[in-house]
């Protein structure tokens, strides 16, 4: 132990630059009649290092979740010896106070931790992890997840001591309003300071270990936002990622062999601002798929000494050198690039950079501080109940009145009237759900027709902060704001939770069960005389105003904000406002028709704003809307759709009249084909941005308009107004079909009439249509086994598919139904249809085609293996000779491709954002699987001049070697192509809402 110190020390005075700041943010105890305290008067344990506390420590943390479900252990100054893995259920923060960080020291040779679990998601063992629950069976840990909330360690230092080779400080999968801060990671001989990190981490410092962080995708693949932090002396590197999203403001690592180390075939979306790196013996960054669009590589204002080599290609082997011994990145860009909004989409990897002098300073923070809370007045002192029935107000409006550092203990706090900050006022708590101001439903002061009415209101041009308390406005306060700022550059809103809609928690009350949440759980069987109304349908949505609204020149700092409060018009709204601004970690989420909303804002940064659109309430929710901005900057933006969305939405982005604004790093997304089409769209000027995920894109303003779209594009239209067409093809005579899934049509387009009909509207969804040799048609449908319905005396079932398994698009509950098959005449329909046989894979003595999915969601990267593997069964079209090989990815897919025996197959990895060729055996099954193209979505072709037609925003033509040759042009995100036509040669495309041809010539 007398050795790390000294070796610490060490660190910390040999780099005159600064390192990471180390002092206790909490010096005095917090005065909170909920917390919970780990004291030996409270537990029987010793704080001198000496004695194992792991028993004690798990019995408080689990005493904590069952008593109360969610708050705080407060851990005093002292040392700590555990000698296992201490598991943290969601909505529990471990939080040290002391002159010094208390310090948790992993015991020498601990039982455990020298051997690597074999079945273990990151392969090690850990001091500290981060669970959903409670946990009961140490074999079956439920992992935090994107439910898990609120969970934090804050202000502690950690120790693995020698002997524990696989040993891992902190696991932490955790979702919103969870984060580590203020640690020092002292791994030495261990593996790493932390496994899979989630949303936020701050001014956390991580010595020796193989790697000071290694991740997967953080939960459930939302971004991570990392501020004032610091590596040193890792053996392998500082950072080891795949799909991290990890965007770092004020980073320094010294000493490694390597910065940052993505994974080998996987992409990530990495943004770095501020860094400072010295003695780095390998490249600064290891990329790995080289122009592939969801890599994503941004760095600005780095400055480097003695770190000769920027970055290695790990395809090509190509490397960056760097200009001198001292130097300053002043921006590094890889990735998709579009220089303005109407530019080609180009993969670049430019990078400015020059010989610069060694930097002599660096700041430890840049994140605002909060006032020691001995300069706190404590509000429970000065009259505040915290019981959720008392009115409240009084009590805090005279705190603010006479003090400017007041600690808010935890407690709901029910107010009645505005309370309005004064400049220099401060209001600091420590757990945003646990500690609440809240309205009564229908209180006066915001209720009826009027101007908004702020729950709480900063001073204008103030210096105002807000930290660790949640806004709550009710669900019916017509009025109603959460928070007015429209303080200064100075202020600071940080881990503040709009509560209402998603994130709720049951507060314990003695004598009263957990509630039954409406819209949750198992869906009852609707029937004529038990019918279900309303369903998931809560009628107070959406009559607020919004959540969080910046005015007034206001701005600041807002740091790790969850605004998903469906009850209000939108979760955050900036506007007029020039004062220079940051946002770090933001999630707006759930509302009904907007999430975000800036109007004349100039001179912000915004870093991990991240939307989602929920099924029950924002299916048709407009993500962020854009009027009169400037000069702003977003980086690793996120915009994201859930899994049951059904219906596509237009755009993530509406702009309206900006300019000079900056997108690095821009994720567009759903686990479902339902992603918003458009990642940006210019209204005015009628311009879309296409590709939904780009390194860089610059709005310019600039742009000349695309009004009117005639003659602006390749493909003509055809046909409208449908809801997502998709599952194109095509039979011999040149006719087209396709289907409207989501309500349930099937359509053709005559070849000998060049009119689109209605064929049949089934109460089965269709989801693809194809033909055999014979020109039997053949549809492909999900089919949900009909309660009640018993077969052999059972109740009606389908079984789950192997490769179900792999897929986020199982995983989150599509389950429980099966894709078969019909085929019919189109001329009778109705009097035609039957099913397709079902037969073992193999039995088919001659195949002619095989259909395959065109493309897979294959989030756990093995899209490789499944594609290739063999299943157990197939559907056999009634020509006797086309098979239809039954995989769970029909599912998923948006149409067919077919498999010809001795010819090329291509299909789209559609996570990954490539396409592949396979090889096609004489019985239908495929092989020799390879990388075609860094470009991939949804529908892929073959033409008859042999070319492969991949859509991907637009449709890309490319040669049989690879060569891109050409790019179509299509007013409408294309969806499924089939060549049809009377010879064959016009191209029919899918959009969402229309049909369009191009004709090859």
């Amino acid at each position: 132990m007398k050795r790390l110190i000294l070796i610490l020390a060490g660190l910390l005075t040999a780099f005159s630059a600064g390192a990471a700041e180390l002092r206790s943010i909490y010096t005095t105890k917090p005065d909170d009649p909920e917390g919970c305290y780990f004291t030996p008067e409270n537990y029987g344990i010793r704080t001198d290092g000496k004695v194992d506390v792991s028993e004690a420590l798990q019995a408080a943390i689990n005493s904590l979740k069952k008593d109360k479900n969610f708050g705080i252990l407060y851990i005093p100054e002292g040392k700590y010896r555990i000698s296992r893995t201490i598991y943290i259920p969601g909505a529990i923060r471990l939080i040290g106070y002391g002159a010094s960080r208390p310090e948790f020291i992993l015991s020498k040779n601990s039982p455990g931790f020298q051997e690597e679990p074999s079945s273990d998601k990151g392969k090690a063992k850990y001091m500290f992890w981060f669970t959903g629950g409670i946990v009961e069976d140490e074999s079956r840990v439920g992992d935090a997840g994107a439910g898990t909330f609120y969970s934090a360690i804050s202000n502690v230092n950690i120790t693995i001591e020698d002997g524990n080779p696989y040993a891992v400080a902190l696991r932490a999968h955790f979702a919103q309003h969870s984060f580590i801060s203020h640690v020092a990671v002292n791994v030495g001989k261990g593996k790493a300071g932390l496994f899979d990190a989630g949303n936020f981490i701050d001014n956390v410092a991580f010595y020796g270990g193989d790697y000071g962080i290694y991740t997967t995708k953080a939960s459930p693949g939302w971004q991570i936002m990392m501020v004032d932090s610091y590596f040193e002396g890792q053996r392998k590197s500082a950072l080891k990622t795949q799909e991290s999203g990890l965007a770092m403001v004020n980073i320094q690592a010294r000493n490694v062999p390597m910065v940052i180390d993505i994974q080998p075939n996987f992409w990530d979306k990495l943004f770095i601002e501020d860094g400072y790196f010295e003695n780095v013996r390998g490249p600064l960054i290891n990329i790995a798929l080289e122009n592939n669009p969801n890599n994503q590589i941004n760095f600005r204002n780095v400055n480097c000494k003695n770190a000769p080599t920027v970055a290695r290609f790990i395809t090509s082997g190509k490397t960056i050198e760097a200009p001198a011994k001292t130097y300053k990145i002043k921006s590094f860009v890889h990735g998709l690039e579009m220089s303005s909004m109407d530019a080609e989409p180009q993969f670049v990897t430019d990078i400015d950079m020059a010989a610069a002098p060694a930097v002599t300073s660096w700041p430890e923070t840049i994140l605002p501080v909060l006032p020691e809370l001995s300069s706190c007045v404590n509000l429970r002192n000065l009259g505040a109940k915290g019981d959720g029935e008392t009115d409240d107000t009084k009590a805090i409006q005279d705190a603010i009145d006479n003090y400017d550092n007041i600690f808010v203990p935890q407690g709901w706090y029910l107010i009645s009237k505005t309370l309005k900050l004064r400049p220099e006022t401060k209001l600091i708590g420590l757990h945003p759900f646990a500690t609440q101001f809240r309205l009564s439903e229908s209180s006066a002061e915001f209720s009826g027709f009027g101007s908004p009415a702020a729950m709480v209101e900063s001073a204008e041009g103030g210096s105002n902060y807000l930290s660790g308390i949640g806004i709550n406005t009710g669900a019916y306060n017509y009025r109603a704001v959460g928070l007015k700022w429209m303080s200064g550059e100075t202020s600071y809103v940080n881990d503040v939770k709009f509560v209402g809609g998603h994130g709720g928690m049951w507060k314990p009350v003695p004598g009263q069960t957990a509630p039954v949440w409406r819209g949750w759980g198992r869906q009852e069987i609707s029937t004529p005389d038990n019918p279900v109304t309303e369903a998931g349908k809560d009628l107070a949505w959406d009559n607020q105003h919004w959540s969080f609204w910046v005015t007034d020149n206001g701005g600041g700092v807002f740091q790790d904000i969850w605004t998903a409060n469906t009850y209000a018009a939108a979760g955050f709204y900036a506007e007029n406002t020039s004062t220079p601004s940051r946002i770090y970690a933001m999630s707006i989420e759930h509302h009904v028709r907007e999430e975000v909303r800036f109007n004349k804002v100039s001179n912000w940064k915004v870093y991990c704003m991240q939307t989602e659109e929920e099924t029950r309430e924002s299916s048709e929710c407009q993500p962020i809307e854009m009027d009169l901005c400037h000069d702003m900057t977003f980086a690793n933006l996120y915009n994201f759709r859930v899994i049951k969305v059904v219906l596509p939405y237009h755009s993530s982005v509406r702009v309206r009249s900006c300019s000079d604004v900056e997108i690095l790093n821009l994720h567009n997304y759903a686990q479902t084909k339902y992603t918003n089409d458009v990642s940006v769209f210019d209204v005015n000027k009628n311009i879309e941005v296409r590709p939904w995920e780009l390194a860089k894109l610059t709005i310019s303003g600039k742009e000349e308009s695309m009004q009117p779209e005639n003659g602006k594009f390749d493909a003509v239209q055809i046909g409208s107004d449908f809801d997502f067409a998709e599952g194109a093809s095509s039979d011999s005579k040149g006719n087209v079909y396709f289907c409207d899934n989501r309500m349930k049509r099937l359509f053709r387009w005559d070849a000998s009439t060049g009119e689109i009909n209605l064929v049949a509207d089934f109460p089965w969804k269709p989801i693809f249509t194809a033909f055999d040799t014979e020109d039997n048609l053949l549809v492909g449908f999900r089919y949900d086994p009909q309660p009640g319905y018993l077969v052999n005396g059972k109740q009606e079932s389908v079984e789950e598919l192997p490769d179900a398994h792999g897929t986020s698009f199982s995983g989150w509950g599509n389950s429980g139904f099966s894709i078969r098959f019909y085929t019919m005449d189109p001329e009778n329909p109705e009097e035609t249809i039957r099913l397709l046989d079902e037969v073992p894979m193999g039995s088919v003595g001659t195949v002619a085609k095989a259909l395959y999915p065109s493309n897979r969601w294959r989030d756990f990267h093995d899209f490789n293996e499944v594609t290739v593997r063999v299943p157990q069964k197939c559907y056999v079209a009634p020509d006797g000779k086309t098979i239809i090989p039954h995989v769970y990815d029909l599912a998923r897919c948006s149409s067919l491709v077919t498999a010809v025996p001795g010819k090329k197959m291509y299909a789209s990895n559609e996570y990954d954002k490539r396409t592949v060729s396979c090889d096609v055996a004489s019985d239908g099954t495929l092989s020799n699987l390879k990388y075609f193209t860094e470009t991939g979505e949804f529908g892929v072709t073959v033409g008859p001049d042999g070319n492969i037609y991949i859509a991907d925003g637009q449709i890309y033509v490319f040669s049989p070697d690879g060569e891109k040759l050409s790019e179509i042009s299509v007013p409408e995100r294309p969806c499924t192509l089939a060549f049809g036509g009377a010879d064959g040669r016009t191209l029919f495309i899918t959009g969402r809402h229309r049909v369009f041809t191009w004709r090859l010539r």
